[in-house]
Order: structure tokens, then C-alpha cells, then sequence
């Protein structure tokens, strides 16, 4: 795997076909989690830690199924893995950061229904590719979920401030927002 298409899975996966803004997966927690950019920053940070080793073990499992000849078994394998991942992470963030674990809530378990995921997963296998570029496409596209969710919560701090007509607060406001910033991300289309 060359330099070059390392580069070009990355950007692709965080600017150009980010899952949240461009895509279209992983809205739950994008809009629950978004409300602090500390607690956006935790979420993002795990569902790092859960895409890319789900990745890395989905590819392995796919390789069975593939040998099996049970392709057809790949959804509920890959949502078993990833509910595993999940546990996981919740355990160990319950452990590490109580505070943390706290405000995600249940936004937390809902990870392993984090669609944002398992469309990775199921990419990695339609793109075909190898376990290098697979990891790299989940690291890009963790790294595009955690931009867009912290930018995100960082906007909806500072509207929190803002002269917000009253039709608009909360909610509303929030939809706005997540749409312009999707259009914005638009402008990265043709970059890759």
C-alpha cells in the first residue's frame, strides 16, 4: 500500500465521504452527544477505539465466513463483534473516567446500534479492501466522525450565547446547524 492511496483513503474518509455529514451515519449520537465538546470528544474517542478494532476483527471474521461460504452471515457476525467492542469500552471508560462515562449515558451502548460502524464495516468489505486499508479507512473515517461531532458541540456551546429566536432554541437551531455544516462539508466533493 502506497503513501499516495493511504493519503487519499484518509482525506476520503474524513472530509469528502465524512460518515455524519456526508454519508449520513451515526446521527444518534451526533445530535445526543453534541450538546459539550467534552463529552463529544469522549464519544468520538471511543468510537475510534470500537471502529477501528472492529475493522480489524471484522475482516478477520469475514475471511471465515468467506472461507465457509456463509457470506450471508456477515451483518449479524459483524453486529456480534461489535457489540463485544462495545462492552468493552464501556467497562473499561467506567473504570478510567466515571465523570465520562456519566454524561454519555446511554448514548454509550448505543455504539453497538451506531450504524456508523457497521457501515464501515460492511465498506471495508464492499470496497474490497486489504487489512492495511481497512484500518486506515477506520481511522479516517473515526477521525471524520470526531471532527464533525466536536465542531458541532463547539457550535451549539456558543449558540447556547446567541440571540437565538425562540421558534429556533435547542433542537431546531441544532438542525440548522447540522445541515449547514453538512453543505459545507459538501464543498470537499471533488477534492478526492
Amino acid at each position: 500500500m502506497s503513501l499516495e492511496s493511504i493519503f487519499i483513503i484518509l482525506i476520503s474518509a474524513i472530509l469528502v465521504n465524512n460518515f455524519i455529514l456526508s454519508r449520513f451515519l451515526g446521527i444518534c449520537p451526533f445530535f445526543g452527544v453534541s450538546k459539550q465538546v467534552e463529552t463529544a470528544f469522549g464519544m468520538g474517542m471511543a468510537v475510534t477505539f470500537v471502529m477501528t478494532l472492529a475493522s480489524i476483527i471484522t475482516y478477520v471474521v469475514y475471511g471465515l465466513l468467506d472461507h465457509w461460504n456463509i457470506e450471508y452471515m456477515q451483518t449479524i457476525a459483524f453486529i456480534l463483534v461489535i457489540a463485544s467492542l462495545v462492552q468493552l469500552v464501556e467497562m473499561i471508560i467506567q473504570k478510567t473516567s466515571p465523570t465520562l462515562y456519566q454524561s454519555l449515558g446511554v448514548f454509550l451502548p448505543l455504539i453497538t446500534t451506531n450504524c456508523a460502524v457497521l457501515g464501515l464495516t460492511i465498506l471495508n468489505i464492499d470496497y474490497d479492501y486489504n487489512m492495511g486499508s481497512s484500518i486506515v479507512h477506520a481511522i479516517g473515517a473515526a477521525i471524520g466522525f470526531t471532527l464533525a461531532i466536536v465542531l458541532f458541540a463547539a457550535i451549539r456551546e456558543r449558540l447556547e450565547l446567541a440571540a437565538v429566536p425562540e421558534v429556533f432554541k435547542g433542537f431546531p437551531i441544532a438542525l440548522v446547524t447540522a445541515g449547514l455544516m453538512s453543505l459545507a462539508f459538501l464543498g470537499f466533493a471533488n477534492l478526492v
